[in-house]
């Protein structure tokens, strides 16, 4: 299984941050899993790199050239896939994993999840997308698709789509049990029978 994870490329200002990351990545990796990440030595994603490899696992780092000397490239990485674009950076690490977590971090991390959770909407894939909760960090967007789904922008499924988990071990748990929500634009069966027959 390969885990892709979007992290800051800060650490934060509380040590927890850190700390959980650095739990996360060692726990995903004496399991088995790879990770996919974005490619950087600083930061939580440098914390996630660097603790993966330090207890055996495998790490892929995807990094657009703009900014390999910005976020300093890890030297170290099992391979470290160089792109043009951000845009490149995202569709391989989306295509490379089977599900999806995000860490505490900045817009861009944002901008990553927003984008994997709404194609899980949309019905693009069907893989999880979750967010490790440390400090409580994603529990005012976990309240906010709360909302959304009670003003009717979004069904309760689609709302529940985007799951917090505590540790790696969660994540796995809820690798056996995943089901996705019904893509957003999908006719319930029923409907579709009533168009064939009608």
């Amino acid at each position: 299984m390969r885990v892709t994870i979007y992290a800051g490329s800060s650490s934060g200002n509380r040590p927890a941050f850190a700390h959980e990351a650095a739990a996360f990545a060692r726990q995903l990796a004496r399991s088995g899993a790879d990770i996919v990440y974005g490619g950087g030595s600083v930061g939580l994603m440098g914390v996630v790199a660097d603790a993966a490899l330090e207890a055996g696992g495998k790490v892929i780092g995807v990094i657009p050239t703009s900014l390999a000397d910005a976020e300093v490239a890890h030297t170290s990485l099992t391979e470290l896939h160089v792109v043009d674009t951000m845009q490149e950076r995202k569709q391989l690490m989306e295509s490379l994993g089977d599900c999806f977590v995000a860490m505490p971090g900045g817009v861009g991390t944002l901008e990553e999840t927003f984008e994997v959770w709404a194609a899980l909407v949309l019905g693009h894939h069907s893989k999880p997308v979750t967010v490790l909760n440390t400090e409580n960090y994603w529990s005012r967007l976990l309240s906010l698709a709360a909302k959304a789904a009670h003003y009717g922008f979004m069904t309760p499924l689609e709302s529940a789509s985007l799951v917090p988990v505590q540790d790696a071990g969660e994540l796995l748990a809820l690798m056996d049990t995943w089901t996705p929500p019904r893509p957003r634009w999908q006719r319930p069966a029923a409907a579709d029978a009533l168009m064939v027959t009608g």
